[in-house]
């Protein structure tokens, strides 16, 4: 199967209750004192380096990679604390995530992350629901800063698991956002959107989704991502 799988986390692979943005405002509270950086900012489909940008550029400070980098220090710093004080409610796997992962292994696809986390807050938020040794490869947003880039990123590194070149393998990205569904379409790839991230039906299927479905343990989501 010349299939790669890749799946964003925030919103559809799971919810975290909130964590990852406590997480970047305690840091630049730490870093700044500016915990009001992101107020009526939405992060969905955002990447964690595009995040700290807009931030540091709202409060007025400096940005180079240098600020940027040690911003994300501090975020994930905060992020290994806040993610275990979660309660499990509101920390979840989304419905049909974990079967469809099994599913898509068993037929042989390259099963990867193509996501805005950086790689190892991508890791703190997957571990405590055991999901982040399930995918070995991915995009990440300390690829690239721009989705469209890392979702190629993590497409070239799946192909490269399937022994095959770039652009012979069928590109499937799983997504909650708008954002998720431009990407694939500037890569050649298509998008499976989910709207457990809480956008619409009808606000996915206006970017151009190629299919919706409310979670993939919806009737034919499965079968959709599977055979297309």
């Amino acid at each position: 199967m010349t299939t790669v799988l890749l799946f964003d986390i925030d919103g559809t692979l799971i919810s975290t209750g909130g964590a990852g943005r406590k997480s970047m405002e305690l840091a630049f509270h730490a870093v700044h004192g500016r915990p009001d950086a992101f107020e009526g900012v939405r992060f969905g489909g955002m990447t964690d380096r595009a995040i700290v940008r807009q931030g540091l550029a709202r409060i007025g400070a400096v940005v180079n990679e240098d600020t940027i980098t040690q911003l994300i220090a501090k975020y994930l710093e905060f992020l290994s604390e806040e993610v275990p004080k979660i309660e499990d409610g509101k920390y979840v796997v989304h419905a049909g995530m974990r079967e469809a992962i099994e599913a898509s292994r068993k037929r042989g696809a390259a099963i990867g992350l193509g996501t805005g986390n950086v790689r190892d807050g991508a890791r703190i938020k997957l571990q405590r629901v055991g999901l982040f040794d399930a995918f070995l490869f991915g995009g990440f947003g300390d690829d690239h800063e721009l989705r469209p880039e890392l979702i190629r990123r993590g497409a070239e590194r799946g192909s490269e698991q399937l022994k095959i070149a770039f652009g012979d393998a069928r590109v499937i990205v799983i997504g909650d956002t708008p954002h998720d569904i431009t990407a694939a379409h500037a890569i050649g790839a298509r998008c499976l959107a989910v709207t457990t991230g809480g956008f619409t039906v009808e606000a996915l299927k206006a970017v151009g989704a190629d299919w919706v479905f409310a979670d993939l343990a919806s009737p034919g989501a499965l079968e959709t991502l599977l055979d297309g």
